[in-house]
């Protein structure tokens, strides 16, 4: 075994790798589009500014974008999955339904449908997903972010960290009624 290598065959991060934004490149873009839709969405309405509803809107298309990259390529994005996620190392078949759960959460947003629920699964779920991104950069592991499947190469980082817990917040805010 290489000395840059765990016993998973995963390499340590190399020096440098991630740093630059040009890496975060492709998830900015989409970000923005999202940022972009969800306020075109909510402007469409023609009424006064709302918050809540902007985060529906939001989350809604994020999470439907971001499963659409896993489903281009579902094993590929289970194998990566498994790299890093906590469940997913340990029960395979959570890898497959991953993507399903995303899409279901995001169309739950954007039709609003059960937010109660809704706003607690996602809770649940990105916080989960946070713990095993948090152990994988704490192990400096040099591995692909899942979260675009294997569409897009981006590094699992901090990037990744802040859009779970990111997530995680906004729906935590919601389920609080704090919008």
């Amino acid at each position: 075994m290489a000395d840059s290598e765990t016993k998973e065959g995963v390499k340590q991060r190399e020096k440098g790798r991630g740093a630059e934004w040009k890496d975060y490149l492709p998830l900015m873009v989409i970000v923005a589009l999202t940022l972009l839709a969800a306020s075109a969405q909510l402007a469409s309405s023609g009424g006064p500014w709302n918050w809540t509803r902007w985060m529906h809107n939001f989350m809604g298309f994020f999470l439907v974008v971001f499963s659409m990259f896993k489903l281009f390529n579902l094993g590929g994005f289970a194998d990566g999955f498994q790299m890093y996620d906590l469940l997913a190392g340990v029960f395979r078949p959570y890898a497959y339904v991953y993507p399903f759960i995303e899409l279901g959460l995001g169309l739950g947003y954007l039709a609003q449908w059960q937010p109660a629920s809704v706003y607690g699964a996602t809770v649940v779920i990105m916080v989960f997903g946070a713990l095993g991104v948090v152990r994988a950069l704490v192990k400096g592991l040099d591995i692909e972010c899942a979260c675009m499947g294997t569409v897009l190469s981006v590094p699992l980082s901090t990037v990744a960290l802040v859009e779970d817990l990111g997530m995680a917040l906004m729906a935590g805010l919601m389920w609080a009624g704090a919008w």
